[in-house]
């Protein structure tokens, strides 16, 4: 088969680099976010791991902007048609420290695009190569494996995936009641346009969702946070998450920790007010 301009496997290898420099103030606003006691971020403070998501903001011009609140489909990642889509997990190297002062360079490949029939009809999966580079070094700081998924838009017939009960007994755990202030606070601080966060009519009306989404990567980085409440002098070196299952606002969320016996690994989970897994995490410690 020819591929035309339009295939979404024509974009596997495209890749842009952007520039940024990681400043204090948006430490301390996901600090304050995260219901932190304030404290200084001067220069050389170690960002906590997920906390780059803070930089190289997707600084796309309003009328490139589509009806999700996502720019447009093309550019640098593939068109894919689908209107839905989501961030399905991550896996992460943390190699070196990323610091408050850096002048940091984002390399981002698309590693990979693929496409299968699920139970509610096409799905096309996105891997996208982000890896970062301080001050010019050669070696990278971090690299980061992005998944996104693409899927049609809701049917009154859908049949969701069966839920997966959560884990019990965790060693930590922190509950968290999710409302439209925390989801807005974190879409600014990350300039997340996307609509199922903050556009109450939107998601319930247009996406078929029965309250506001919390972010995947909100998530993720409150179970981070919570490793960081109770093992403040632990280095993560990697770390790894899926979502299963949306997380909606005004209603509770527990995310959990259990440490291991090796005491290397830290398996980590978020789970909803009706005890069902919605995203299952392995930190690396070094």
């Amino acid at each position: 088969m020819i591929e035309t301009p339009q295939d979404p496997t024509a974009w596997i290898g495209r890749s842009e680099t952007l520039h940024d420099v990681i400043g204090p103030t948006p430490v301390l606003a996901l600090s304050a976010t995260l219901d932190h006691p304030a404290t200084p971020a001067p220069s050389g403070t170690a960002l906590p791991p997920l906390w780059h998501w803070l930089y190289f903001l997707p600084l796309h011009r309003q009328s490139e902007i589509g009806p999700d609140g996502h720019a447009r489909r093309g550019g640098f990642l593939p068109p894919v048609p689908l209107p839905r889509r989501m961030w399905a997990g991550s896996q992460f190297e943390f190699r070196a420290p990323v610091r408050v002062g850096d002048a940091v360079a984002r390399t981002s490949t698309i590693a990979d695009v693929s496409s299968k029939s699920g139970r509610s009809g096409p799905l096309v999966f996105v891997k996208v190569r982000h890896e970062l580079r301080c001050n010019g070094a050669a070696d990278a700081a971090l690299v980061e494996f992005h998944d996104i998924v693409y899927r049609e838009a809701q049917r009154a017939d859908d049949v969701p995936p069966p839920p997966q009960a959560a884990p019990t007994g965790a060693a930590w755990q922190r509950e968290i009641l999710p409302d439209d202030v925390l989801l807005f606070r974190y879409s600014a601080l990350t300039f997340n346009g996307h609509r199922i966060h903050y556009d109450r009519r939107y998601v319930t009306e247009v996406e078929g969702y029965p309250g506001l989404i919390v972010h995947g990567p909100l998530i993720a980085t409150l179970l981070l946070d919570l490793l960081r409440r109770h093992r403040p002098e632990a280095t993560v070196a990697a770390f790894h998450f899926k979502a299963l299952r949306p997380t909606f606002d005004g209603r509770p969320l527990r995310i959990n920790g259990q440490p291991a016996a090796d005491g290397k690994t830290v398996r980590l989970w978020a789970q909803d007010h009706e005890g069902w897994l919605t995203m299952d995490a392995t930190a690396t410690l070094a």
